[in-house]
């Protein structure tokens, strides 16, 4: 994780450690540069430096090893600010019951949480006593849209600016699919990479995950190469399609059964010829897809987080990269949900 070292917030975001009250100053001020650039207007720029200031006083107070990622979200007609804030401390029994003003644990009036909830225009969260919390919070000029069925996040290695991996999420022709790329390496390199791989996703052809698969590939020869898949949900006919090269984990989860693995053959995307193939799984309502890089161990479960599965996409994707992911290596977390 960094600082802010520039005026200008890439997509991917940038995250911020949160060990001491000045942190929260060069939060706010983060926050307030793009909220400006996003063109908020001033009076949600003005909320959002409220929410940011409120979350990274928060972490100071209650949080161990507290971090925050600010960074921008897209919609069909304009742009918001999202923070997304985790933490190892104590966590909370009753999230909602702490958002009510005047509940506080650190002797303060207790009106953090519920000034940024009212200030939010979308906001989710997961807390677990002993486990921590995961909160995330998006200030859009007006109403937020509708949360993603697919979201997630990227964390670049400690002592980066930049991660070599990332994900995507497009919906073309009726088909929903996701993209999660590890760009070979570390760095700028890798970063391209992926960049290279995210590009040639959001203009390929309306083609099933194997197909999409082989776009990539051709697009990808001037990189280093990069480890990807590509997952399509297809809830009509309870589906998931699934094509996967390298070391890109993917499984499904489904309350009250094990967790299935989705196979990814060996290869690179960008390099050589790799064998592609394409297969397909059960995929009923409520089921929820999660694809992560190398940089997040799969030795999670669900079944540790009771009620996460019932969050949002995003949210779930915050809690298992807190807990999974390596500080050794770039991250990435995607989950998708299964709708009725």
């Amino acid at each position: 994780m960094v600082p802010l070292t520039s005026d200008v917030v890439p997509d991917q975001g940038i995250w911020f450690r949160v060990e001491s009250s000045s942190a929260a100053s060069a939060v706010r001020r983060a926050a307030e540069r793009l909220g400006s650039q996003l063109e908020l207007g001033a009076e949600r720029t003005a909320d959002l430096a409220i929410v940011a200031a409120e979350l990274t006083s928060n972490l100071v107070k209650h949080a161990d090893e507290g971090a925050l990622l600010l960074r921008p979200v897209r919609g069909t007609r304009e742009a918001g600010v999202e923070l997304i804030a985790l933490d190892s401390g104590p966590g909370m029994a009753d999230l909602a019951h702490s958002a009510q003003d005047g509940h506080s644990t650190a002797g303060t009036l207790g009106i953090g949480l519920g000034a940024i909830l009212r200030q939010a225009s979308w906001s989710d969260g997961y807390s677990r006593p002993g486990r921590g919390t995961a909160f995330v919070v998006q200030v859009w000029p007006v109403a937020a849209p509708e949360p993603s069925w697919a979201a997630g996040l990227t964390r670049p290695l400690t002592g980066e600016s930049v991660s070599g991996d990332g994900y995507a999420v497009r919906v073309v022709e009726g088909r929903y699919q996701v993209l999660v790329s590890d760009g070979l390496g570390h760095g700028p390199l890798a970063s391209a990479a992926s960049d290279a791989a995210l590009t040639a996703f959001r203009a390929a052809p309306a083609a099933p995950p194997g197909a999409v698969v082989q776009h990539l590939h051709r697009s990808m020869s001037h990189t280093r190469g990069a480890a990807l898949a590509v997952a399509e949900l297809d809830p009509a006919a309870g589906l998931l399609r699934y094509a996967g090269l390298g070391n890109i984990s993917a499984m499904i989860t489904v309350e009250g059964e094990r967790r299935r693995g989705l196979v990814s053959l060996p290869g690179i995307a960008g390099h050589q010829r790799p064998t592609v193939r394409e297969y397909d799984y059960p995929f009923a309502a409520g089921a929820l897809l999660t694809m992560h890089s190398d940089g997040v161990v799969d030795r999670w479960s669900m079944d540790d987080y009771p009620g996460l599965a019932d969050r949002s996409p995003l949210v779930v994707a915050t809690t298992l990269l807190r807990d999974a992911g390596i500080r050794r290596d770039d991250a990435c977390v995607l989950v998708a949900r299964a709708w009725s």
